[in-house]
């Protein structure tokens, strides 16, 4: 994947974009399609990698590394390392990841009532 120049127009525009919209800001933080899965799987609490993994079997490793460490940057979880062998990370939502609760239960209740709908559950 190509690197957009920071000076570039669209970079420009997407900048006024994520200052003027809030759908999109929330879209940017938490878009696609593993975010979401991650950020409702750490609701319950605090969990190592491996038990995200085996919470979401079909994500590839190296689609949840990077999907953890952009939720990272975006101050959404946090990444604890604890300094013993063999090494044991953590994974715990930030308050900001927190307050992201009523919109991740709000799409669950969404497609529950949606799936109904459409006989699918």
């Amino acid at each position: 994947m190509t690197k957009v120049k920071e000076s570039s127009t669209y970079n420009a525009n997407r900048e006024i974009v994520l200052q003027e919209c809030p759908v999109t800001y929330v879209m940017n933080k938490i878009g696609g399609h593993w975010k979401p899965i991650i950020l409702f799987h750490l609701l319950a609490g605090s969990k190592r990698y491996s038990e995200i993994k085996k919470a979401m079997p079909h994500i590839t490793e190296k689609m949840l590394i990077q999907h953890l460490k952009q939720l990272e940057s975006d101050k959404l979880l946090i990444r604890e390392a604890k300094p013993v062998v063999p090494p044991y990370v953590t994974y715990t939502l930030t308050d900001s990841g927190r307050d992201l609760e009523p919109v991740i239960n709000a799409m669950a209740e969404w497609a529950f009532k949606d799936m109904k709908r459409h006989a699918f559950v």
